[in-house]
């Protein structure tokens, strides 16, 4: 099988050669554009979860000998969550070889972070069943490398250290409140609050749900626990 000058010029990108470009493409291909010739990837991306954990637990352990998993767990977290992978996905342009169906195009699928991610996994597994396990974990070390580094010390995400910060006060957690939404249907920016029991709240807008109430949070908490 030939590959597109596209997906040869990803190669490029990626760092890795495929012998088997069967493997890329399915990786690339989202089921809204599956069909009985063509499979999607998320039998891949279900594959590609597990090598990126175990490569990324593996170099956390190696770049702190002396962690707890109380400081390694966070930090796992941080670096294997859709948003980290999204990050890494937009570095090498993955969104843009992606195999989409009209209407996740018409939606800007290609910038989605939930897409994004699980086309990276499913990469990621693809060179895992065309080279093996050292090779993955090369990519993943090269394209994570400096993430592992800088990982912060207390890596938990905002949200929970919020609700450790409430629950630690005998308060409920807090709510978050979706109180705008503006932009095109294909490309929203949602703007959230989020609320203490107390009353204490803060707001923050950004492209995707999830990110603006963590930054949110990020602002409810320098008010709170500055």
């Amino acid at each position: 099988m030939k590959l597109s000058a596209q997906l040869t010029a990803f190669q490029d990108r990626l760092g890795h050669r495929f012998s088997d470009p069967q493997l890329l493409l399915r990786a690339v291909t989202h089921p809204s554009m599956s069909s009985p010739h063509r499979d999607d990837n998320q039998r891949l991306e279900f594959l590609g979860d597990r090598v990126l954990g175990l490569v990324i637990s593996e170099a956390l352990l190696e770049a702190d000998k002396a962690a707890a998993e109380g400081l390694l767990a966070p930090r796992y977290n941080a670096l294997v969550r859709r948003e980290t992978c999204a990050e890494v996905a937009r570095q090498i342009d993955l969104g843009e070889v992606m195999k989409l169906g009209r209407s996740e195009m018409k939606s800007g699928g290609r910038r989605k972070d939930a897409l994004l991610a699980d086309a990276m996994e499913a990469v990621i597994a693809a060179v895992y069943l065309d080279a093996g396990f050292e090779t993955a974990r090369g990519l993943v070390r090269g394209l994570w490398g400096d993430r592992v580094r800088n990982v912060a010390e207390d890596a938990r995400d905002p949200k929970s250290a919020l609700q450790e910060w409430a629950q630690a006060r005998g308060e409920p957690p807090p709510t978050y409140t979706e109180v705008a939404r503006s932009g095109p249907d294909h490309q929203p920016d949602f703007t959230i609050e989020a609320r203490l029991t107390t009353g204490q709240t803060a707001r923050a807008t950004a492209r995707a749900k999830r990110q603006a109430e963590q930054a949110a949070a990020t602002a409810l908490l320098k008010k709170v626990a500055p």
